[in-house]
């Protein structure tokens, strides 16, 4: 296990995480509902919203007066209960980490719905582990795990930050997160099963392999798997605009198709006098203009790799 403090992977097609802060938000005030609850109200609440794989199986039937929603409901409502802060701490450090790229690869909806099933489908590895157990379920960490193998497909060689006896490292992500995985099924084999409690491993496991299938078809298809961090491949930006002081228009265009994936505007961080291009890409600059001259200025719009700027005249994320 390792603790996530941040990563070094930006952001391509969307500006800001909603999802991801909406979700975090979420869990931060049913945790807060939870804390200024009386105990016997807390209990009902873990019993009625969390999901107890007996009470799904039909070998157990939860008291009226402890029902709040139908058993099927508590797929989803599970994934928003935790049982204290260190619970509610652990998981949304791992949220606030890897969601918000994987929420950048698929857009808001998408990730949403992705998030939500991946925590079902952990929840549904639950009780196929254990049919008969009625201890609730509760967590987003089946969900996250979710997030984990889809992060895992997409940015393999991501350097993640994390505490190593107290020293801060960058560590590649594929590292830290087949390590990970492996020790979820460690634990499964080797650790003792509680009887009232403890940690869903299977729910982690059958959530990182959900993440890893799901992420396929979710994924906005300009965004390919196994990335390095850099732009996703395929995709180009088109300049339209020569006002390069003030503020660069620009597209993001799938350069397999005329499809338009998102208009957007693109401000720069520093003015070129700052971040100068290198001589080679002016002078390649120059080479394409005295071609476009000569050939009678057509009008077509010139694709120009985003590797002809600097990282500093772009958008960062």
């Amino acid at each position: 296990m390792f603790i996530p403090l941040h990563d070094k992977t930006p952001r391509v097609l969307i500006k800001t995480p909603w999802v991801t802060w909406g979700l975090i938000l979420a869990c931060v005030l049913v945790y807060l509902l939870e804390a200024s609850a009386e105990p016997g109200e807390v209990q009902r609440l873990m019993l009625g919203l969390g999901m107890i794989p007996a009470a799904l199986t039909g070998q157990a039937d939860l008291s009226a007066d402890l029902t709040l929603v139908p058993p099927l409901a508590t797929l989803i409502t599970h994934q928003f209960l935790h049982g204290d802060v260190l619970h509610l701490g652990f998981n949304m450090a791992y949220l606030w980490v890897f969601g918000d790229n994987v929420e950048d690869a698929m857009g808001h909806g998408r990730f949403l719905l992705f998030f939500l099933l991946c925590g079902v489908i952990a929840a549904l590895a639950e009780i196929a582990a254990g049919p008969g157990q009625t201890s609730p379920l509760i967590g987003a960490s089946g969900a996250i795990s979710g997030i984990l193998g889809a992060y895992l497909l997409l940015h393999p060689s991501a350097r993640i930050l994390v505490p190593i006896v107290f020293v801060p490292l960058y560590l590649p992500a594929y590292l830290l997160l087949l390590l990970w995985i492996g020790f979820q099924f460690y634990a499964v084999a080797f650790i003792p099963v509680v009887a009232e409690g403890g940690v869903a491993w299977w729910a982690h496991i059958g959530g990182f392999f959900a993440g890893l299938v799901l992420i396929v078809p979710f994924r906005h298809k300009a965004i390919p798997l196994w990335r390095a961090g850099d732009m996703p491949g395929g995709i180009e930006m088109t300049v339209y605009d020569s006002r390069p002081r003030r503020r660069a228009l620009g597209s993001l265009t799938h350069t397999a198709g005329p499809i338009r994936i998102e208009k957007r505007r693109w401000r720069q961080c520093r003015t070129p006098s700052r971040d100068p291009m290198s001589s080679q890409s002016q002078a390649s600059l120059l080479t394409q203009f005295i071609a476009w001259v000569r050939t009678g200025c057509p009008t077509s719009t010139e694709m120009i790799p985003m590797n002809s700027f600097s990282a500093a005249s772009t958008l960062s994320a």
